[in-house]
Parts: structure tokens; sequence; C-alpha cells
């Protein structure tokens, strides 16, 4: 496999993460626009404790998602208030508060005779914990891969469970969920809490995969396709995020040819598939077709 195939497919899986962040508000029926802020608190958290205090990784990915769990829950307490678009403006602007702190961290120490750590506008660099246990870049694909796999399976299962089935309820007609008994207000901060550590795990994975970060790395184009991977896949089911990543790459890549009218061309392509599938290609409505015939069969 040639490196630009394997830092593509690397890509579609550590931007899947951030996918399925952006999902799990829209079934909650909350469409946010900050969740890189919270894929970045994961980058930075998770790049400090590996490279200044030598955290091991997996150790460093669990403080991470607990950090993006925390911020969050913290920025939902009062934005969750809002609703529709109120809700969407106000994840922004607490997105890019988030990146403008991250242009005013200066926390560096001397790492064998050199200056590490998070360095402003700057950005952060020598973030090599992988290259230090000699962990080749396919091994890390498999290693994301891996992850983003027991991720995917867990959120089917919860699909599945009366947990999933309140949080469908929740996102389309939440006046009728709290009739029937449900904590509105309180579910919908679980789940932007939930949200913020798959986003904040992606966002471990993708500084160890670059070793090099920037605040830029999380502006609000981040957060413009991290919604759109989830409204291009699908809100029928946790598949549709990936399909909605891999399109959304791949398009981007394959549109090269129209050189700096690329994203116009691609922005016409996503309007158009909106406007024909509002609620992605693999909707509920398909997702049930596709269930009900497999069930058929057997």
């Amino acid at each position: 496999m040639d490196d630009f195939t394997l830092g593509l497919l690397t890509n579609v899986g550590l931007f899947s993460f951030l996918a399925l962040s952006a999902y799990l508000l829209l079934l909650a029926g909350e469409m946010s626009f900050g969740q890189q802020a919270f894929f970045g608190v994961g980058a930075y958290a998770g790049g400090i404790l590996t490279t200044l205090y030598g955290v091991p990784l997996p150790l460093a990915a669990l403080a991470a998602m607990g950090l993006g769990a925390l911020a969050a829950f913290l920025v939902g307490l009062p934005t969750l208030r809002l609703k529709g678009l109120y809700f969407a403006m106000a994840t922004l602007a607490a997105a890019e508060i988030a990146r403008l702190l991250f242009e005013l961290l200066h926390f560096q120490r001397e790492i064998e005779g050199e200056l590490a750590g998070p360095d402003g506008t700057q950005g952060f660099r020598g973030i090599r914990w992988i290259f230090e246990q000699g962990i080749e870049a396919q091994e890390f694909l498999l290693l994301t891969y891996a992850l983003l796999a027991l991720v995917l399976a867990a959120l089917l299962l919860v699909e599945r469970s009366r947990l999933g089935v309140t949080l469908r309820s929740v996102g389309e007609d939440p006046e009728l969920a709290a009739a029937l008994g449900v904590n509105v207000n309180r579910f919908k901060l679980g789940v932007a809490a939930s949200a913020g550590a798959l986003a904040a795990l992606g966002g471990v994975l993708f500084a160890h995969h670059n070793t090099f970060i920037e605040p830029r790395n999380f502006d609000i184009m981040l957060g413009v396709h991290s919604l759109a991977y989830a409204l291009i896949g699908g809100l029928g089911t946790a598949l549709g995020p990936l399909l909605g990543v891999a399109l959304d790459i791949g398009v981007l890549e394959g549109s090269r040819i129209f050189g700096g009218a690329r994203m116009i061309v691609f922005g016409g392509l996503v309007a158009v598939l909106l406007v024909l599938r509002p609620r992605g290609l693999l909707d509920e409505a398909l997702v049930h077709c596709i269930t009900s015939r497999a069930l058929q069969r057997r």
C-alpha cells in the first residue's frame, strides 16, 4: 500500500470518530457546529500527556476522553437550553472560543535539550509517541480501525436497546418523551458528554498520526464537515456517518481536477444530495427496508 492511500484511509478512520460524535447529537435532535472543539481538546490533551509527561498512549487517550466529555458537558449546560439554530450558533461560538484558547496556550518543557509542547499559533510539534514505540503507519491504521470497530459495535448495540429507542424519541419528539417520564435535558447532557468523549478520542489519534497540530486544524470548516459526514451518510444507522466520511473525503480528493473551483463543485454536490435525501443516504426508511428484507429471507 502506497503512502498516499495509507494516509487517506487513516484520515477516513480518524474523522469517523468526529462524524459519530456529530451523529449522536443529531439523533438527540441537536445540530452542533462545535464538535471540532472537543476533537481539539483531545488532540492537545493527549499530546501533552504523552510528549511532556511520558504517559502511555492508551492512558492518555482515556484521560483525553474524560476531559472531552467534561468540556462537552460544561458547554452543554448553557447551550442545550437553546433550540434549533440558536443552539447551532452557540456551539459554533463555543468552538471558536476553544480555538482562540488553543492560540493562547503556551505550555512547554525542555525534553532532551529541546523545548516541546504547545506554543500558541506556532502549534504543537514533536508528538512522536508512536514513532518512539516503533509503531509503523500500517499498524497505526489497524489500531485506528480496531478502536473504530469497537465504538461502532457499541453504538449498534445501543441502537437495538431501550436506550437507543429513547435517544431517537427524544430527537423526534422531546415533548412526548418528557410526557413519558424522560428527563430530556439530563438525557441530552449525557449524549453531549458521550459525543465529546468520542470526538476527543479521534483528536488524540489525529495528533499522534500527524505529530504536529495547530489551532487552525480545529476551525469552523472542520465543524461543518463533521456535520456533513453524518447528514450525507444518513441518520438511519451508525454506519451512515462512516459512509459520509468516505464519500466526503473521496469526493474532495476526486474533485482536485477542478482546481480552485473544487470546493464549489463539492458544495453543489452535497446540496443536491441533501435536497434529494434530507436524512442522508442510509436514512431510517432505507435501513428499515433493508432490515425487513433480511428478516424475510431468513
